[in-house]
């Protein structure tokens, strides 16, 4: 992967976007101004596509980039996810699987920096998928913010499992890491 030198480019400045839209979306929820709080959220979903389109295509991946992506992903996301719960439009279960998934993909990489282990952050298929899933699972309960019909309880569902699955992967890929740097400590 090759990587820019500039870490002030196009994909960081939307990333930073996204980070500083998401307070707005909370109040825009808080007013139960539904509509627009999906507007806002919509774009920023669609944002998230463009920079990492940009990034790859354009040459224009950083280090930087490779924090501030999923930090304001995550951001968003778990912003939607308590605020909606609050609001009693998700259930408050789907929430504790969300943040306790990134909780635990947190807590890997704090574990890794602490003990100096060497990895590095490279989103799998399935936590993209499941990203999609969430952004999906918001945006539709945006747009009927009374009650669940079938679709949003399918995409619910489906975002339930994604959930599990990629948390379980990345637990599975952090032992793996584990077993490959004690691997090459002892040789």
């Amino acid at each position: 992967m090759k990587q820019s030198n500039n870490p002030i480019n196009i994909p960081n400045i939307i990333s930073i976007a996204r980070i500083l839209v998401t307070p707005v979306f909370v109040i825009l929820l808080i007013e139960q101004l539904f509509f627009q709080a999906f507007l806002v959220f919509a774009m920023a979903a669609i944002s998230d596509g463009v920079d990492g389109f940009i990034a790859k295509y354009f040459n224009q991946r950083t280090e930087l980039g490779a924090y501030l992506d999923p930090i304001a992903d995550k951001l968003l996301l778990t912003a939607a996810f308590i605020s909606l719960a609050i609001l009693r439009i998700i259930p408050n279960w789907l929430t504790i699987i969300v943040i306790t998934r990134d909780i635990i993909i947190a807590l890997g990489i704090v574990f890794f920096i602490i003990t100096k282990t060497d990895f590095t952050i490279k989103p799998s298929i399935i936590s993209k998928c499941t990203t999609v899933a969430q952004l999906a699972t918001i945006l539709l309960c945006l747009l009927r913010s009374n009650g669940h019909n079938t679709t949003q309880l399918v995409i619910m569902g489906i975002t339930t499992g994604l959930t599990v699955i990629s948390g379980i992967h990345y637990i599975f890929i952090g032992f793996k890491i584990l077993q490959d740097n004690a691997e090459k400590n002892s040789t």
